[in-house]
């Protein structure tokens, strides 16, 4: 009897998943490249050899649902919480502060960490672990207690790695000037190469257990030139090669076998022919008033990000009253394809005003082809788009947001393709790599690319 009980005892303990401890000689590393959409990954003409090596001897996904808003700071939080944003709490490249006194909000962008991410991370919970992180140009972890290394997107000459690579001659102070904010900053693709260096430097000399790296030229080129341009193909070709030169650093460092790449993006994009301009309607309203592009004065504002729109009201005391004009408002507006109360936020997975004051009163996505500027210079609500071709931000729903997804290396299976998976589930699958656990994630564990 006590022999059947054990064999019955051992047959379901075998069943059940096998969470690791976390070990000091495992290594992941998360990339994010930038604004890279799962319609254009699935063209074969795309030229990226190495990104298709990855997923070829790894695990990849046809298509990856990103979080709402569909932004850049947003979905690389997401990413390394496992979290929705009403939890995480980022729902902007920065932080939105609400001025009032019929002030428009403004976004503070380089503010602490702790400010802005109100959710575990990964690199939380690996420091926390006893492991070590490094990062590259990621978001929303400016002053992070728990990164050890860091070449922030912002890099100064006094910031440690910095110090390490001029004395390594592998960078100059000149060329940390180039990649500050102003009109020395250089173009794009310097500053990714400069990036791509600090992260094989941060991964040759201090082998981190995580590793976040970000490149932004995809991004960028999207913006300006239009996804699936002759210009987009091209910076996603560059991408891959500085995936490549990365990869083949790792394959040098000898850590290959204990090391798990994890490739991914933040969103996808459209394509943009027209521009709404939210706060000119607003003006034409009499809800908002100033000189020229710049509103000064307002009962309400709209703060866009592209493919979607913020609108607050900045008068608290007429909340009531303005609140179902806007609607109205926007109803009527050309471009505008969906109006949406911000209480309602929870059902897109973003927190409500009360819950969070960097939320909207009213949400607003645009119809395709157009998107939104903050721009409240003369009469035209509705302008031709100039120098540029593509934006994001849209309701994730749309498939041309989906992003990409390849996983390759320790603990991956190899020839899996998954058809759809969320970025939600990046964070529960890396964590169980290195032996961590995220509570109440809203994603989950990507068991079927696991190898047991």
């Amino acid at each position: 009897m006590f022999r059947r009980f054990f064999f019955l005892l051992a047959a379901i303990l075998a069943t059940l998943p096998l969470h690791a401890k976390p070990d000091k000689a495992n290594h992941v590393i998360l990339i994010s490249l930038d604004g890279f959409p799962a319609w254009l990954w699935n063209d074969e003409s795309l030229m990226v050899p190495n990104l298709r090596k990855l997923a070829a001897e790894g695990a990849s996904t046809k298509a990856m649902v990103v979080s709402n808003p569909s932004i850049t700071w947003i979905n690389h939080t997401t990413l390394v919480t496992g979290v929705e944003p009403r939890k995480h709490g980022v729902l902007f490249n920065g932080l939105l502060v609400r001025q009032g006194d019929n002030k428009p909000p403004k976004i503070e962008q380089w503010v602490d960490k702790t400010r802005l991410v109100f959710a575990p991370t990964l690199y939380d919970l690996a420091h926390d672990a006893g492991l070590t992180t490094a990062e590259s140009d990621w978001v929303a972890v400016t002053r992070a207690k728990t990164i050890d290394w860091s070449f922030a997107e912002l890099p100064t000459p006094d910031g440690a790695i910095e110090k390490e690579m001029i004395a390594a001659n592998l960078i100059t102070p000149e060329h940390i000037a180039w990649m500050q904010m102003g009109p020395q900053r250089k173009n794009v693709t310097f500053l990714d190469n400069m990036w791509t260096k600090a992260t094989i430097h941060i991964w040759k000399t201090h082998k981190p257990n995580l590793l976040l790296f970000h490149t932004l030229n995809t991004d960028a080129t999207h913006h300006s030139y239009g996804p699936g341009s002759m210009a987009s193909y091209t910076a996603l070709a560059y991408a891959d090669r500085l995936v490549g030169d990365f990869v083949q650093a790792v394959d040098e460092s000898g850590l290959r076998d204990r090391t798990t790449i994890v490739v991914a993006t933040d969103h996808g994009f459209k394509k943009v022919t027209k521009i709404c301009l939210l706060n000119v309607a607003l003006k034409k309203a009499g809800l908002a008033q100033g000189l020229g592009p710049t509103i000064n004065t307002c009962d309400a504002y709209a703060m866009t990000q592209g493919g979607m729109a913020f609108v607050y009201i900045t008068n608290p005391a007429r909340k009531a009253e303005l609140l179902p004009k806007l609607k109205e408002l926007f109803t009527q507006t050309e471009g505008v394809d969906r109006v949406i109360d911000g209480n309602d936020g929870p059902t897109l997975g973003m927190p409500t005003p009360a819950e969070n004051p960097g939320m909207g009163d009213v949400v607003l996505y645009p119809k395709p082809g157009y998107a939104f500027k903050n721009d409240a210079a003369g009469d035209a609500i509705v302008t031709p788009s100039v120098n540029y071709g593509g934006t994001h931000g849209y309701f994730n729903g749309d498939p041309e947001l989906d992003g990409i997804f390849i996983a390759n290396g320790r603990g991956i299976k190899k020839g899996v393709v998954l058809e759809r998976m969320a970025n939600l589930d990046v964070a529960p699958t890396i964590a169980e790599l290195m032996g961590l656990k995220i509570a109440n994630a809203d994603g989950r564990v990507l068991e079927e690319i696991l190898a047991k």
